[in-house]
């Protein structure tokens, strides 16, 4: 089975260069990330990543977990001691306010140290994923007193943390939860039932933070009655250790398709004198707040997709230079699988939708630092604050699609082996295939961008998002880099998506229209936007490498196969959104 061996030089440049790091870094007043900062932080979360984590990630999906007789969850050989390592190594604290422990580094610059995590032990970084989210949406909306009672242990990793959404009568329509908040002096007292709350009970730390949305007794109907609330899984004692068990428990876990060291748990809340909860926030505002939480773990869930792409890439790829089968066009007596166009077309379509979802996310979260920034005008904080907005759903929705598509083409690399449990290649696509349900669906994603993102702002962040690809429009502008004909293909990409952009818009009160559409906007918006940062990654490293450099000769290869392969497909993206909801509604119900 393939080591995992994180590809530092590609998140480097594509971090520093191609997101733009290097230059937020400069105007938002992070110094002291430099160049140098970047590379080391990089080398070592390498080798924390395969070393410590990526060894329990087959080991993991075999054992599972399992809850004992007293609701407790047991989780597989090696998790505790790789996250017991992981919190006391600091790593959980990069991107997180120094007044609370944090070492104030930019959101961004965790992103690719994420990624090694996701790529180790998809089910393992899980875990830190959901933590960092509550820490995020704690720092936002808490009272100072409870950030000071909870950051401190959350943002060292002392304490983990949790998002309880999900109810079995309610899913991703939250309008319908029915947990309930009553207070009780200066907290309140929770009684309900979570389902599908990821981490929602473990070993691997001395407690948990659980995010809880629950109703108040005279709340408003709907999501405007909805409040946030801290339930600690230990409550902390007077010196902020913990301290009493709260009424709060895993009853069940789920079994489920992949992510099987990750515990899913079914949580109940109150089942005596009711779970000791702390408002987050104002009172029927928790929505908003949780969305915090929410908004960062749709970049990170995106950033999976990513993750687990690049594993199933490398464990392909090193396995079709092992297997030796046929002889390959030009070849004489057996050859190695990689020799064969059509093996080398599916590791080529791997390689490039990897390396093209990494420009994606990373650019996603470097919008956030910059919307953020420090003593930026306000003008350019709110342009990159569209720019964010406008790139989650992409993030989150195209990374966790092309995931879909790399993994199962790892398994074709490996034919019959790939079917086969022990060669690993299996548990990737078996993992990635929650990637476009949780943290809201894809389908919810298309809706967000086109409706939101799109028509509610009249197209604005769409319109500066391809005002800023026409540098790489044009032969005048791109110079002999790439040959006219690809540079037609790219121009004509933009186009379609200015086409479809105009249809949305002027179709954008008719929800039934926008509803069957927003799939396929969604992925010729994210097709297009990955193909122009490709373009972006290939000039940049041709002007910024050494001439014949291999690196920039790759990326010059990697974007022309996307140019080739990969972007004739906002050709179909865009004949199936100018089709409309004709066809997809027309069927009668009694025919299904």
């Amino acid at each position: 089975m393939t080591e995992y061996r994180a590809p530092t030089r590609d998140m480097a440049f594509t971090l520093q260069q191609v997101a733009g790091f290097s230059e937020m870094a400069k105007a938002c007043g992070y110094e002291d990330a430099t160049d140098d900062v970047v590379a080391a932080i990089l080398e070592e979360a390498a080798r924390f990543a395969g070393s410590v984590i990526a060894p329990t990630n087959a080991s993991g999906d075999k054992t599972g977990v399992r809850l004992d007789a007293d609701h407790n969850v047991v989780t597989p050989a090696g998790f505790r001691d790789a996250y017991q390592q992981y919190a006391q190594s600091g790593w959980a604290s990069l991107q997180f306010d120094p007044a609370f422990g944090g070492q104030g580094l930019p959101f961004s610059l965790a992103i690719p140290v994420q990624e090694m995590w996701h790529a180790a032990n998809m089910a393992w970084g899980l875990c830190p994923l959901l933590s960092q989210g509550a820490v995020e949406a704690l720092s936002e909306n808490a009272s100072d007193a409870l950030k000071q009672q909870l950051l401190p242990k959350m943002i060292s990793g002392q304490w983990t943390g949790t998002m309880n959404l999900t109810e079995p009568q309610s899913g991703s329509d939250l309008s319908g939860i029915r947990t309930q908040a009553r207070p009780d002096g200066d907290a309140y007292r929770i009684k309900g039932q979570k389902i599908y709350i990821t981490w929602g009970e473990h070993d691997m730390a001395e407690n948990i933070i659980h995010l809880v949305l629950a109703r108040l007794p005279d709340a408003p109907e709907g999501v405007k009655g909805i409040s946030l609330f801290a339930v600690p899984k230990y409550l902390p004692d007077p010196g902020g250790e913990p301290g009493e068990r709260n009424d709060c428990h895993a009853v069940s876990l789920e079994h489920k398709l992949g992510i099987h060291a990750s515990p899913t748990c079914v949580m109940s809340y109150g089942d005596n004198e009711g779970a000791i909860g702390y408002l987050v926030g104002e009172e029927n505002r928790g929505l908003a707040c949780m969305f915090t939480m929410m908004n960062n773990a749709r970049l990170t869930v995106g950033l999976q997709g990513v993750s687990i792409s690049e594993r199933a890439y490398q464990q392909a790829r090193d396995y079709t230079f092992e297997r030796t089968q046929g002889t390959a066009p030009g070849e004489q007596g057996i050859s190695p699988i990689i020799r064969h166009p059509d093996v080398r077309r599916m590791l080529m379509t791997m390689k490039s939708l990897t390396e093209a979802a990494r420009g994606l996310a990373y650019t996603g979260c470097v919008a956030v630092d910059y919307a953020n920034g420090r003593d930026l005008p306000e003008e350019l904080q709110a342009r990159f604050q569209r720019r964010a907005d406008l790139l989650t759903p992409l993030v989150k929705g195209w990374c966790t699609e092309i995931a879909q598509e790399v993994t199962s083409l790892g398994i074709q690399c490996y034919g019959g082996m790939g079917f086969i449990e022990e060669t690993g290649a299996a548990q990737h696509y078996r993992d990635a295939r929650i990637l476009p349900i949780y943290e809201g669906t894809n389908g919810i994603q298309a809706l967000d961008l086109i409706g939101r993102k799109t028509v509610r702002n009249q197209g604005k962040a769409m319109a500066e998002l391809i005002d800023d690809m026409r540098p790489f429009t044009g032969p005048a502008q791109s110079g002999s880099l790439f040959t006219a004909e690809r540079q037609a293909r790219f121009d004509q990409a933009v186009a379609f998506l200015e086409d479809a952009t105009r249809t949305v818009l002027e179709r954008g009160d008719d929800d039934r229209f926008t509803g069957a559409v927003a799939f396929n906007y969604l992925m010729l918006s994210a097709t297009v936007t990955a193909g122009w940062l490709m373009l972006k990654a290939a000039t940049t490293a041709a002007q910024s490498q050494p001439e014949q450099s291999s690196f920039a000769s790759s990326k010059l290869v990697t974007t022309n196969f996307y140019i080739d392969h990969i972007l004739p497909r906002c050709s179909a993206y865009l004949t199936a959104l100018r089709s409309g909801d004709d066809a997809i509604m027309a069927l009668p119900e009694t025919e299904f």
